[in-house]
């Protein structure tokens, strides 16, 4: 899939051991609200034995993904992961210039 031109979200977090149940239920919610946004082009993820996760959300452009990030289900989500199930974490937000992939997948 081609991402030139796309805004990727990255979310790179540590993860506390609290409330497992919650944060997954809480994880599918927003992947479904995420995936009905206007301009949403699809999310990778994965997270280590470690705690340590990598979310990346792809987006249309700048404004969908600041739509997103304004959603009030996002940010009520977004206040309990910083109370309750991440202990850290980073965003960083980019405009993709050159995307390519291979594998079986491609």
């Amino acid at each position: 899939m081609d991402r030139t031109g796309q805004i990727a979200v990255i979310f790179v977090s540590t993860r506390t051991e609290s409330d497992a149940a919650g944060y997954a239920a809480a994880a599918e919610v927003m992947d479904r609200l995420a995936a009905g946004q206007p301009g949403y082009r699809g999310v990778d993820s994965a997270r280590g034995a470690d705690g340590i996760g990598i979310t990346v959300s792809w987006w249309a452009d700048e404004a969908s993904a600041l739509a997103w990030r304004a959603h009030p289900d996002h940010a009520a989500i977004r206040d309990r992961g910083r109370a309750e199930w991440y202990s850290q974490y980073e965003v960083a937000v980019a405009r993709v210039g050159r995307s390519y992939e291979w594998g079986d997948n491609s």
